[in-house]
């Protein structure tokens, strides 16, 4: 059962709702860190008092050190307060609901530290999924998602005595805003038309990747370096009503599945009190209210960005740092309306034509791909 948390990525979507389940369970915080929201950043450490603060853009930092000047709170800036905040002895529990592969580094350090790690950083496994993985079994750390599908699969799988007796796991997609459309008219679409999700609220960038199916790419990567399993044994199907949040189909033909509202508090609140469950104040689901369930097949034909990691988690390797590293960079230029919707899957597919992989990679080798990739996407 987490006491305290160091939260990285407070001022997120996953962040806030952290910080409203850190009050309903009376848990404290020890460090916050954030991109460069000041003012958001400002009010949670007056809330919560925090030890340390951290912002990742230095003079957002110092114009928070000026603002804070009449509260004890260490401010700290970059990579190297990530780190600090991830490795803070009073946090028993680290929150990595941080965007993208910058998670890595601070999730290592936290590992290493031995913490309960809540993942909701899907990057992480994604990019150094097998060494990120090795070094919790090696330090003992404990590594619970927060992904609301992988929370799913997490919870699907207590009563499972052995890896063998699992025939998939069924990770479930809402299918984005962009559901039924072809290839061809995913072309006109714009930053306007994939930020409107149906079913959740969340930052910029998981929208658009949820609008490519990305995220779907991503996550079955991570169910695949979370739970040792082969890319043969990790499946997903469109779900529109976000109610299944991911199944456990077992050998003997028995599916078990987590249902529930779409809210991501539950995810967050399993990872704090887990192996035990805590009451909730939210509405449980209704059965009798949510309707009819549908599933449908992805069209990764239309959305190509779900193939392009398949691929990649089958190729192995740096192959999924690089397609994850570019799809980072490609989805910015597209929120700046500097290329199309399907120009997104181009670019990442020119970083992994561009790039070369390297197989058993080291944190150096992993780190370099990132940055090769990147910079073959925004040379292009």
């Amino acid at each position: 059962m987490t006491k305290t948390i160091s939260l990285l990525g407070s001022t997120g979507s996953i962040g806030r709702q952290t910080l409203q389940v850190v009050q309903e369970l009376g848990l404290q915080v020890a460090a916050l860190t954030a991109n460069e929201n000041v003012d958001l950043m400002e009010q949670q450490v007056r809330q919560f008092q925090p030890r340390l603060a951290v912002l990742y853009r230095q003079d957002a930092a110092d114009v928070l050190r000026r603002r804070l000047s009449d509260v004890d709170v260490e401010i700290a800036w970059g990579m190297e307060g990530l780190v600090k905040a991830a490795s803070l002895d009073e946090a028993d529990t680290v929150v990595t609901a941080v965007v993208g592969s910058v998670g890595l580094q601070p999730t290592l350090a936290a590992i290493a530290k031995g913490k309960r790690i809540a993942l909701a950083n899907k990057e992480t496994l994604v990019c150094a999924g097998e060494l990120v993985m090795d070094e919790a079994d090696r330090c003992g750390a404990e590594i619970i998602p927060v992904d609301s599908e992988h929370s799913a699969i997490f919870q699907s799988l207590r009563g499972c005595r052995s890896k063998k007796e699992i025939r998939r796991l069924i990770l479930t997609c809402s299918g984005g805003p962009f559901f039924g459309k072809t290839y061809e008219e995913l072309e006109s679409m714009g930053p306007g038309d994939a930020l409107k999700h149906p079913n959740w609220s969340m930052g910029a960038k998981i929208t658009i990747d949820s609008a490519t199916l990305m995220n779907k790419g991503l996550e079955i990567i991570e169910a695949m370096r979370l739970y040792r399993l082969p890319l043969s044994q990790v499946d997903a199907v469109i779900h529109r009503q976000s109610i299944v949040h991911s199944l456990v189909e077992y050998v003997d033909g028995a599916m078990i599945a987590q249902l529930g509202t779409p809210d991501m508090k539950l995810p967050i609140r399993y990872a704090f009190t887990y192996p035990h469950r805590a009451p909730t104040p939210e509405p449980p689901l209704d059965l009798l209210q949510c309707g009819s369930l549908t599933f449908h097949k992805p069209d990764e034909d239309a959305f190509r960005c779900l193939k392009i990691a398949r691929q990649c988690a089958a190729q192995g390797g740096t192959a999924t740092t690089i397609m994850n590293s570019a799809n980072e960079e490609a989805v910015m230029q597209f929120l700046r309306g500097e290329i199309g919707f399907n120009d997104i899957h181009r670019r990442v597919e020119a970083a992994l034509d561009a790039v070369a992989v390297k197989y058993q990679p080291s944190l150096a080798d992993i780190l370099e791909a990132d940055r090769l990739a990147r910079q073959a996407v925004l040379h292009s």
